[in-house]
């Protein structure tokens, strides 16, 4: 009960501060940036470790894998497995020394290849370093490659590619309203690639062409930008819903209280501003 409590608490005050921003910047509403920015920042690295890291990286470096056929080099590696498990624990899943399995993460086979991405993942860190600032460049240059390379392919075959496929259809399929929603798409799609066509000035028949391209670009940013905003609305919608269901008794009245404590010190602060600026 009194969790519930606290965290309406919670709510209202950051949900207040946030919307104090439309009064004036004020240390409320820093106050709830910096904690949105750090718990985001560190809901995220979480998952992403967790979720990317620990089983892509060290499940592929450090499989699962029977003590006793280990020798060599092998041995030595999960040594230092053993190692790091034993400073950072549950970073690394429970080994069983002194059994006859020494787990790792997986059942994939190693991958010693992925020591490469260890290293690039070590030079980004060292941007915190000025003096060896400089080879996390290496880094940043193979994941903006890698990344474009990569975009550029997956753009290609869903957008592009898709984009032509869907486009090839049939004028006439015997509906009338099928074949009058085929045509306005070919249409738009003829018609908007004519508007970006920049080789040949647009007149004529071309600016007639490029003319239908710009009305249907307007329409898709129209309408793209009203389905933000009424996201955005119903997201509003539920704030406020919040803020109506915690100013009861049984959350401690925790709207109105906040509310006025919120007003009388935004009044005095910018009180205090006013002489100041005026000096």
């Amino acid at each position: 009960m009194y969790i519930g409590i606290l965290g309406a608490w919670i709510a209202v005050f950051l949900t207040l501060s946030i919307l104090s921003y439309l009064y004036e910047d004020n240390v409320f509403y820093k106050l709830a940036e910096h904690i949105f920015v750090g718990v985001s920042a560190a809901h995220w690295a979480t998952i992403a470790f967790w979720n990317q890291l620990q089983p892509n990286l060290f499940g592929r470096l450090w499989p699962q894998a029977e003590i006793a056929t280990l020798e060599g080099f092998q041995k030595f590696w999960y040594g230092i497995y053993h190692v790091l498990h034993v400073i950072f624990g549950k970073i690394f899943p429970e080994a069983k020394v002194d059994g006859v399995i020494y787990r790792g993460i997986g059942d994939q086979p190693q991958n010693l290849s992925y020591l490469i991405a260890l290293l690039l993942g070590v030079f980004m860190l060292f941007r915190l370093i000025p003096k060896i600032g400089w080879l996390s460049r290496w880094s940043l240059a193979y994941v903006v490659g890698m990344a474009a390379g990569l975009r550029l392919y997956g753009y290609m075959s869903s957008d592009v590619v898709g984009q032509i496929h869907a486009t090839m259809l049939p004028l006439w399929t015997g509906d009338l309203a099928s074949s009058i929603n085929n045509i306005i798409l070919i249409v738009g799609v003829l018609s908007g690639l004519f508007y970006f066509f920049f080789s040949v000035e647009h007149k004529g028949a071309l600016k007639v062409v490029s003319k239908i391209g710009i009305y249907y670009l307007m329409i898709y940013f129209g309408a793209s930008f009203g389905f933000a905003v009424m996201g955005r609305i119903s997201l509003l919608i539920g704030r406020f819903n919040d803020l109506i269901l915690y100013s009861g008794k049984q959350y401690g009245f925790a709207t109105p209280i906040l509310l006025v404590i919120m007003i009388v010190v935004l009044v005095l602060t910018t009180r205090k501003k006013k002489p100041e600026e005026e000096i």
